[in-house]
């Protein structure tokens, strides 16, 4: 595995992935947009136990969303960059902000996820696996990585 680290704006806060993620979404959901103050955010599914904290100790955000299910967005204490998040109050499964490794271009979208919201601006990539809202897990990803997520969760 090549080593992916990460952090936060002012450097308080820096992180290593210990493994590859399991999945990485590119979302163009509203909640998203907002939240990320951009046209979508791609987030990297990862267990939290993959994520070593080599420094600071990001705080959860609880935020309001779209769906009702709780949201807390893990930030920087001191700069509030939004490093991972956890969706649904899940402590093993953690959504890393792929925008805060320190090579951006380390992970690429496996699928674009709630398109029927992206702006229309945006050009997905030829061949993009897309879907207007989610898709079905037991398809789209690797019987590997399905494997990583019951072992965390119990639930696919």
């Amino acid at each position: 595995m090549t080593t992916r680290e990460g952090g936060c704006f002012c450097g308080q806060v820096r992180y290593r992935l210990t493994a590859e993620p399991m999945f990485v979404h590119c979302c163009h959901c509203r909640d998203c947009q907002t939240q990320s103050g951009g046209a979508f955010a791609v987030n990297a599914l990862i267990e939290t136990a993959n994520i070593a904290l080599l420094s600071g100790m990001p705080e959860p955000v609880s935020m309001p969303t779209g769906s009702g299910r709780p949201h807390d967005i893990y930030r920087c204490p001191s700069c509030k960059t939004a490093l991972w998040s956890d969706y649904g109050r899940r402590p093993a499964l953690r959504f890393v902000r792929t925008m805060t490794l320190d090579d951006h271009d380390a992970v690429q979208p496996d699928v674009h996820i709630f398109t029927r919201s992206k702006l229309p601006w945006v050009r997905l990539p030829e061949g993009a696996r897309a879907f207007d809202i989610y898709y079905d897990m037991k398809t789209e990803w690797p019987e590997a990585s399905l494997a990583r997520r019951r072992a965390i969760l119990n639930d696919v």
